[in-house]
């Protein structure tokens, strides 16, 4: 499992030393109610781009992930249709007219089973790549991601998708006090705030690393081609 040699990955606050038999891609919540004009997202008033550009650096490094054979997971935010594990502080949250479980643009808001629930399918997972539904923000909370991690023996994860300061930072602190290592492409994550986007990643890298590294997917997926050309 772990015979291939590190790999160096240009990184802030320094390299990171890639495992490819020890590490996962972990995308998360790249779901159409989220992305996709007409969702749920820009019924709030967001702008989707800001999240679009996301799109085209996570297909690539997904692909680049898949043609090793490495694992990739996917999350996806959502709750069960009886709405049995919905806090109701969250079901109120932001005081909006449409909130979780209300017929929404794509179906029922952040059901599972629902069409906006589900990953766009610029980025929809292949048959044998695990989706963790999630009712919380982080990915590892109430979800069986911590098991399917341990079964294929990871210590690793390259984490994407959106949002970075929401949901994809919870699941890096999550990650970070259970072990493990986190690596986080720029361009592969995105909120609807650029600002927040920013102080997300810089909490991240601060302080050498408190959390976890910074790269761009260049770099990654750079590094990634390499080994297939041996």
């Amino acid at each position: 499992m772990n015979a291939n040699p590190t790999i160096e990955i240009d990184a802030q606050p320094y390299s990171f030393g890639l495992n490819p038999g020890r590490c996962a891609l972990l995308v998360i919540d790249m779901q159409r109610d989220f992305l996709e004009p007409g969702g749920f997202g820009e019924m709030l008033g967001n702008d989707v781009s800001q999240l679009r550009r996301t799109i085209e650096p996570n297909r690539r490094l997904l692909a680049a992930w898949r043609a090793q054979g490495w694992l990739a997971i996917h999350t996806r935010e959502g709750h069960r249709p009886d709405l049995s594990d919905l806090p109701p502080a969250k079901k109120i949250r932001g005081r909006t007219q449409t909130t979780i479980g209300d017929a929404g643009p794509m179906g029922r808001i952040l059901i599972r089973g629902e069409p906006g629930q589900d990953i766009i399918p610029e980025l929809y997972p292949a048959a044998n790549e695990p989706v963790i539904d999630k009712p919380g923000k982080g990915a590892f909370y109430a979800t069986d991601l911590q098991l399917i991690l341990q079964q294929h023996g990871i210590s690793q994860l390259v984490v994407t998708g959106v949002t970075t300061e929401v949901c994809v930072n919870s699941t890096i602190r999550e990650a970070n006090d259970r072990g493990y290592e986190c690596l986080v492409p720029e361009d592969c994550v995105g909120s609807y705030f650029p600002e927040f986007h920013e102080a997300g990643l810089k909490m991240i890298a601060a302080q050498g690393g408190i959390f976890g590294w910074v790269t761009h997917s260049n770099h990654l997926t750079t590094a990634i081609k390499a080994i297939g050309a041996h």
